[in-house]
């Protein structure tokens, strides 16, 4: 999509300009973040049709609430927390929220993220141990190594302490390590 050359680029001036109503800026900022969205919510839950209300959902609060953003983290990140909170809030409507216990923190001593997918050379392989992860972990993990995000923004987008995020991706590693048949 071309955009106007009045158009914003960046993410906190084109929600500064939905705030004031600029479909314009909508659409670009729709289009940045629909999949990366999208992918977060449907690792989450695992339903295709369920992900897409949701991000659905979460895009309209966006133009509803942009002129309530802080800026106290990133647009991307906010972004994400509505998402995240939507897909709670009708997981929790359909009576079927699971409750994870928290984790104590754990130090991290298992293999990067490059290591993890060097030990298998089949994306195949790769793909169906992942799909076997559990979906709190299957989401940090694609929020941390595919999108690229710090541990911080994650915990703000999975509403749990920056310990929690770390405890679980140093136990999906593991479990992937393992599928893989890579020592850990």
């Amino acid at each position: 999509m071309a955009m106007c050359p009045d158009t914003p680029r960046d993410d906190k001036q084109l929600l500064a300009a939905v705030a004031r109503g600029d479909k314009a800026a909508m659409q670009v900022l729709y289009q940045r973040h629909h999949d990366p969205l999208y992918g977060f919510i449907r690792s989450r839950c695992g339903d295709e049709a369920l992900a897409m209300d949701v991000v659905q959902d979460a895009m309209l609060d966006v133009w509803r609430s942009a002129a309530r953003f802080s800026g106290k983290s990133s647009v991307r990140t906010w972004i994400f927390a509505i998402g995240r909170n939507k897909l709670v809030d009708r997981i929790r409507r359909s009576s079927q929220l699971s409750y994870v216990d928290e984790v104590p923190e754990q130090v991290d001593e298992t293999p990067d993220a490059a290591e993890i997918i060097a030990a298998s050379q089949d994306a195949g392989r790769l793909r169906a141990c992942l799909d076997k992860l559990k979906k709190v972990q299957l989401a940090v993990i694609r929020l941390a190594f595919f999108d690229e995000l710090p541990y911080g923004e994650i915990a703000e987008i999975e509403g749990v302490p920056v310990g929690t995020v770390k405890t679980r991706i140093h136990h999906a590693k593991q479990a992937l390590m393992h599928c893989l048949g890579t020592p850990a």
